[in-house]
């Protein structure tokens, strides 16, 4: 940590379902001077929030608008159903896009999956967050699909999930403004990435610079053989002499 950044404080924004414990943890061993805040955003909110300088970086769920961000990918979550507990899909492990057909699928407008061809029948209404959703589903009004950690932080005792293989999945990113990537941010990129504490900063993201080099293996050298099939004495090492017949 340089002089410069003493005093300050790290803003991480981040998303419903997103847990950023782990980072913060490894963020609090590593820079005890610079405080870090978490800033809770709606996803629909959080490029704006980026952008007018409201967090330093900040975690999202993928596809953003991504001009003028920097963006790194994380991780993929499964997409689960989430149903009343005497829904049929309650009584089978996982479930199918097929399987749904018949039934009425809510439409959240802060939806981060991205859908090629949505399942089942459209609902009666589109709810303006998946936890209005959550509720409609609870009164038996429908369903709904989303990524699992959403379906963990809505749960309720009367609604049960169950994953969906083969539907779209949601990824979780980093993300920060291209032209504010300060010596903070890259102390949090090594963090995200896995990097120690002796790691060198300042590189760019994704450059092979990121790649640690693999120390050479040592090879035993063998003694070269001489013209005549002998193998040569190593150096350092004397003859024996002949004895005198």
């Amino acid at each position: 940590m340089t002089d410069g950044e003493t005093g300050r404080v790290f803003r991480l924004a981040y998303v419903p379902g997103v847990t950023p414990a782990k980072w913060v943890n490894v963020w609090t061993e590593r820079m005890p001077g610079v405080p870090l805040t978490l800033v809770a955003v709606p996803a629909a909110e959080v490029v704006e929030l980026l952008r007018n300088g409201g967090a330093d970086a900040g975690f999202v769920r993928l596809p953003v608008d991504r001009d003028g961000l920097s963006v790194i990918p994380l991780y993929m979550e499964t997409t689960v159903v989430v149903v009343p507990k005497d829904h049929a899909a309650a009584a089978v492990d996982e479930v199918a896009v097929a399987d749904l057909v018949d039934d009425e699928v809510f439409h959240p407008l802060d939806d981060t999956i991205e859908w090629t061809a949505r399942p089942g029948l459209p609902a009666f209404t589109r709810p303006a967050t998946t936890a209005d959703a959550v509720e409609l589903v609870a009164g038996g009004a429908g369903i709904l699909l989303v990524p699992q950690s959403l379906a963990r932080l809505h749960h309720r005792r009367d609604l049960t999930y169950r994953p969906v293989p083969d539907a779209p999945q949601s990824q979780v990113a980093l993300t920060w403004p291209k032209d504010a990537t300060t010596d903070l941010v890259e102390d949090f990129i090594g963090i995200v990435r896995g990097r120690t504490v002796n790691s060198s900063r300042g590189r760019t993201p994704g450059s092979p610079a990121e790649k640690p080099e693999k120390p050479a293996q040592r090879q035993a050298q063998k003694p070269a053989q001489t013209g005549s099939g002998r193998r040569a004495v190593p150096a350092g090492r004397k003859r024996k002499g002949h004895r005198p017949r």
